[in-house]
């Protein structure tokens, strides 16, 4: 019998003399296809599937058939034609089908990448591993209607146009995922199949599961039945705001809540894998475990009682006691039936916001210090991870954690989720470790996408989809080789602000397809403006799977340059909406219909205040985007650090202070520059002495976000850049408790005659956030804009 490599290449023969390039990839506009592919022909012509059309697998491979199964189905659910897959023979060679097929040898193609060839006589999809199929398979969708993902009734003679093409294709990260938080909110067993199949859709490979936390544990273990008798439920608070929400008073009942069995575990489990999706749960330790304390208080350290929160629990301080054996006892048990459970060669244990004032107190905890020769709580918390990494490597899986892991030294196989910033998965990288980058300036999907005051509440922040779309995983700090470790990213869905699946389809959709572009498609083919285009095909198949997806931002996004030849400022408008025009004044007036379109690119030469709008049928859409120019002597001028700012809050980089560009009390904008824990000192060089009249700069406060104006700013000049005089000393007049986003000027005035070529500022930094403050002891933040000199 002819081998099925022997059948292929008869196959290939029908396909090759149609085989013909239209020109490259620069009619690939055509196509919208997300994340972009790596290599895309366009050929002529196209391969009509109709009910005559057979479907082919060669080869036996579980596989294979899987995913041809998966390809018929969506045809069927969208009306047909019915295909019947077939195993390919010496008689179903002769073109006319769509065949499914391993590689020879697995040459020339990455694990997860694919090879798919359309001409008018076939279709060819070459993968190396069943998950490369199936991603072929995606794209193969994506090619045909939007049409092919609306319900509908079976149709006689239904047929699909699908385009020629040449595609090769593979991801550019190993790790693609997405978070889904079902802790604070429940959601049923039906939207977390719907979540996967859209991960699955945009060739995500990862689904984070954040089962466990303060307000609901969500998975059975059936040798603790009270972590769902109990732990899963709390008292109905719904109707209030999450921040505030009383606790729950004797006699009240436990209603709120739900939980997963094992069997829906396992059939979730299940249809991951079939879309070749690895399931990662997460059981938080040490922290985040007070609906854990609650059905058995005996693991912490105080005994309790407890109840489960209903709403908004910070500090994290009732945590699992770290001197008390049967913790870990608990522990090992719970994470040997969640590992029975799945089969994923990693377990998510948190390790986050462990606030240890308990552990100060606890006699077990210091004992256990003591005896293990620990020095402080952070080196507790150590302890704590490396040994639950010990009893889970024994498992043959391994340990991820939250960035916190990194306190008091890393455990030694351990793979770290880098949030609070890229700093966290920067120094694990260069320790060897892998690391998942998934920060809250890009990654954090609980933010609000869009102006907060036409959007659902949501916890705070700003990340919008071209914001996602910019993120770049590695960091360039790094070299090449520590690069690699760098897994990949993934978008974090937290759920305190979204009860309802429909709202947690609008805050990850289409944020998520942004990220799964990023994470899959090579940096150098990313482009803003084409990605956004390709989206609009995407919001059409989204329509018709019934996703509630957000349309993004109708923020004008107002971007300037200073031109130090021309001493004059270019002004740049956009935003997220294509083909939407935007109109602008520069003099502070509200913009109309009337007002000026925006074309091209504009300079400003004055002081300007800048107003722009979307306009949508005559009308303002939402609100004017605003930004005042301000020209003075420091404009454009280098600034010299003696301190550094943060990565996280980088702004516009050194040029930040001297741009002319003021923040405003969203700390998000990306004006604010932040520093974290230090003191801030800059000198500007003006380029030559000259007169100065006054010098002023503005600090944002908003202690919720740990954001702290400076205790002190201090003023001075020089001519040399040596020796410093005129120096002015302003407090800051702010109360300790200051409440809200307030932005604090400081300022001082020089007498006439008064000249010099450098300017210093220097402000002091509160440190650590305050005894009274939440985060006491924390490093809080000073957040800085534009130094203005007259």
């Amino acid at each position: 019998m002819k081998s099925f490599h022997s059948f292929l290449t008869l196959f290939c023969a029908f396909l090759v003399p149609l085989m013909v390039n239209a020109g490259g990839n620069h009619l690939v506009a055509n196509f919208s296809i997300v994340p972009q592919p790596v290599s895309i022909k366009m050929k002529t012509g196209a391969f009509t599937i109709t009910d005559q059309t057979r479907l082919l697998v060669a080869g036996r491979d579980i596989d294979l058939k899987n995913v041809a199964i998966l390809f018929a189905e969506q045809l069927r659910l969208a009306g047909g034609p019915f295909l019947r897959v077939q195993q390919m023979t010496e008689e179903t060679n002769d073109g006319g089908a769509i065949v499914f097929t391993y590689a020879r040898n697995r040459e020339n193609l990455e694990t997860e990448g694919y090879r798919l060839n359309i001409t008018p006589n076939g279709i060819l999809l070459t993968g190396n591993s069943g998950a490369g199929l199936f991603y072929g398979m995606q794209t193969l969708l994506q090619l045909l209607p939007p049409e092919v993902y609306k319900l509908t009734r079976p149709q006689e003679g239904k047929s699909w146009i699908v385009p020629c093409t040449e595609i090769n294709d593979a991801p550019r990260f190993a790790y693609r995922g997405m978070h889904l938080d079902v802790s604070r909110h429940f959601f049923p067993k039906e939207f977390i199949f719907k979540y996967i199949d859209l991960l699955a859709m945009y060739k995500m490979n990862i689904f984070h599961w954040h089962l466990t936390d303060d307000n609901g544990w969500r998975i059975e273990i059936r040798k603790y039945p009270k972590l769902t008798e109990v732990g899963a439920w709390r008292v109905d608070r719904e109707n209030l705001p999450w921040r505030e929400r009383p606790q729950q008073q004797a006699g009240e009942q436990a209603t709120y809540g739900g939980f997963y069995t094992q069997d829906d575990i396992r059939e979730i489990v299940q249809y991951a894998a079939q879309r070749y999706i690895t399931i990662i749960p997460e059981i938080e330790m040490p922290a985040h475990s007070v609906e854990v304390l609650s059905a058995y208080p005996n693991l912490s350290c105080t005994g309790g009682p407890f109840t489960v929160p209903p709403g908004s629990y910070w500090p994290n301080s009732d945590i699992f006691c770290a001197g008390n054996d049967s913790v870990f006892t608990f522990l090992e048990d719970v994470l040997t039936e969640v590992m029975d459970l799945f089969p994923s060669e990693y377990i998510h244990v948190g390790g986050d916001e462990a606030t240890k004032t308990r552990w100060e107190e606890c006699l077990k905890c210091r004992q256990r210090m003591k005896e293990e020769g620990l020095k402080n709580v952070q080196e507790l918390q150590s302890y704590f991870i490396k040994r639950m990494e010990k009893f889970i490597n024994s498992k043959g899986k391994k340990l991820i954690g939250w960035d916190e892991i990194l306190e008091g030294g890393l455990a030694p196989e351990a793979t770290v989720m880098s949030w609070r910033g890229l700093e966290g998965g920067i120094a694990a990288a260069r320790q060897g470790h892998d690391v998942i980058m998934t920060p809250t300036s890009h990654c954090y999907f609980d933010y609000y996408q869009a102006d907060p005051e036409f959007e659902p509440e949501a916890i705070g922040g700003l990340t919008t989809l071209k914001k996602v779309y910019s993120f770049e995983p590695v960091p360039e700090e790094l070299t090449t080789e520590e690069g690699k470790h760098i897994l990949g990213a993934q978008g974090n869905v937290w759920t305190e602000f979204i009860p309802t699946p429909s709202q947690a389809e609008y805050m990850a959709v289409p944020r998520m397809i942004a990220l799964a572009e990023v994470d899959w498609s090579p940096a150098k083919l990313r482009n803003w403006e084409d990605f956004r285009q390709r989206l609009e095909s995407q919001f059409k198949r989204l329509e018709y799977m019934g996703v509630n997806f957000s349309k993004g931002s109708y923020h004008v996004d107002i971007q300037t340059r200073y031109d130090a030849k021309n001493s004059k400022i270019n002004v740049s408008l956009s935003s997220e909406q294509p083909g939407i025009p935007i109109r602008y004044t520069t003099n502070g007036n509200d913009p109309t219909q009337a007002s000026t379109l925006y074309t091209e690119p504009f300079e400003i030469s004055a002081n300007a205040y800048i107003k722009a709008g979307l306009f949508v049928d005559g009308k303002l859409k939402e609100k004017a985007s605003e930004m005042p120019i301000i020209f003075h002597h420091a404009i454009g001028k280098s600034v010299n650090y003696l301190h550094a700012y943060s990565n996280r809050y980088p702004a516009s980089g050194n040029s930040t202070l001297t741009d002319g560009i003021r923040g405003t009390t969203n700390h998000r904008d990306g004006r604010w520059q932040g520093f974290l824990g230090s003191d801030v000192e800059v000198i500007i060089d003006l380029g030559k002495e000259i007169p100065v009249q006054s010098v002023s700069t503005t600090f944002l406060n908003n202690s919720r976000s740990w954001i702290f104006a400076p205790s002190m700013v201090e003023f001075s000049l020089s001519s040399n850049g040596k020796k410093w005089h005129s120096v002015y000393e302003k407090r800051n007049p702010l109360p300790e408790k200051a409440e809200g986003a307030l932005i604090q000027p400081f300022s001082t005035a020089y007498p006439p005659g008064t000249t010099a070529r450098y300017v210093k500022v220097k402000a002091c930094s509160q440190g650590n956030c305050p005894g009274w403050h939440e985060g006491k002891g924390e490093k809080c933040w000073i957040f800085f804009d534009e130094i203005v000199v007259f």
